[in-house]
């Protein structure tokens, strides 16, 4: 009698076994539908905003030498009629106060002129918090 019942309990097992091996899985179900992506912001990145500034204040490497001097900067200003005192300017980005602006010195001069600008936060520079930009608003200096 245990035999025929140790039997039974294989045959069940195995047919168990079986039946879970050919049962198709569920299709896995779509995500909803989502909206468009967000379009991208249209503005100036940062890393647009330096690459931008970099190449202008490259200009002024008039030797080369991927430094520049305050005698190039002045030379470069005065050439471009900009407002305000060329030593000024030069003496806030050179940081190591060397007599010469890096690279190094110019991203990080960059990166904190950006987040002064970037008045809402939001990593971009919209139109209206570039400074002469025609929509950005006229401010006392």
């Amino acid at each position: 009698m245990i035999r025929p019942t140790i039997f039974v309990v294989a045959l069940g097992v195995q047919t168990a076994a079986a039946v879970a091996q050919t049962t198709p899985t569920p299709a896995p179900v779509p995500a909803p539908a989502t909206s468009a992506p967000a379009p991208a912001k249209s503005g100036l990145t940062l890393e647009k905003f330096e690459k931008r500034r970099e190449k202008a204040f490259m200009r002024a490497d008039t030797d080369n030498d991927g430094k520049v001097s305050l005698a190039e900067w002045t030379a470069s200003q005065t050439a471009r009629k900009a407002k305000g005192d060329p030593a000024k300017s030069f003496a806030r980005m050179d940081t190591n106060k060397d007599g010469v602006v890096d690279k190094a010195e110019l991203d990080a001069f960059l990166a904190k002129r950006f987040v002064k600008l970037d008045k809402n936060g939001d990593g971009v520079l919209s139109d209206d918090e570039r400074p002469g930009h025609k929509s950005a608003p006229n401010e006392e200096q």
